[in-house]
């Protein structure tokens, strides 16, 4: 297996860590705090954060060092509209080819998200929930294009995912989401499966929305 370089390590790292929303908007980022903390001298470490600013992903301070950048709420709703047609699609494409076996999968998913639900463990609601959308995605694979958007999408979706949680119902109306695109499913309806799906995603930015700002 080929070790990446140490730079492309310390920028996956922290990428990932923003996208999964470990480091969430605001959080304040230094060369020495993670050169130390990764183990690596500093160099990388700038040239990490140089990458991450022009990507829009962290923002310099005043002072020194970066923060953690907060996404407007024009680009949220750009990123689910993304998320919603993609989504939408892949669907339409899998009410026709969806394994028996893949389907009781999905049911296994929306099963522990509920029980973690009833214990108010939003963390694994999150989880399976996560879970039951990349076995979707996984599904067509072999779509290549069609894939690498879903996963570039799903990178940067992510980071508000756990958002749509935050909204006191968020994690009930994710669940009832997920209920419906499997009646879909179970018809093998095109037209219902990529409408239903589209709603599901409508219902995340609502939530996502009400999170961050109060207001759909």
């Amino acid at each position: 297996m080929v070790r990446l370089p140490v730079r492309e390590r310390v920028y996956e790292y922290l990428k990932s860590a923003i996208l999964s929303g470990h480091l969430r908007p605001g959080e304040k980022l230094t060369e020495e705090h993670w050169a130390k903390t990764l183990g690596v001298s500093r160099t990388p470490v700038r040239e990490t954060f140089h990458k991450l600013e022009a990507e829009g992903l962290i923002k310099p301070r005043k002072k020194r060092g970066f923060i953690v950048a907060r996404d407007s709420r024009e680009e949220i709703e750009e990123l689910f509209e993304l998320r919603s047609i993609l989504e939408g699609y892949t669907l339409r494409v899998l009410s026709q080819t969806l394994s028996k076996e893949t389907f009781k999968k999905l049911y296994e998913f929306i099963e522990k998200a509920e029980e973690a639900l009833k214990r108010k463990r939003i963390e694994e609601v999150f989880k399976w929930n996560t879970r039951f959308h990349d076995t979707i995605h996984e599904q067509v694979s072999h779509k290549t294009r069609l894939y690498r958007l879903i996963v570039n999408m799903r990178k940067y979706v992510l980071r508000h995912r756990k958002d749509t949680l935050r909204y006191p119902d968020g994690g009930r109306r994710s669940i009832e989401g997920h209920k419906k695109i499997m009646m879909a499913l179970s018809l093998r309806d095109p037209d219902l499966c990529e409408r239903v799906m589209r709603e599901h995603i409508q219902e995340a930015k609502e939530d996502a929305l009400l999170s961050l700002f109060g207001e759909t």
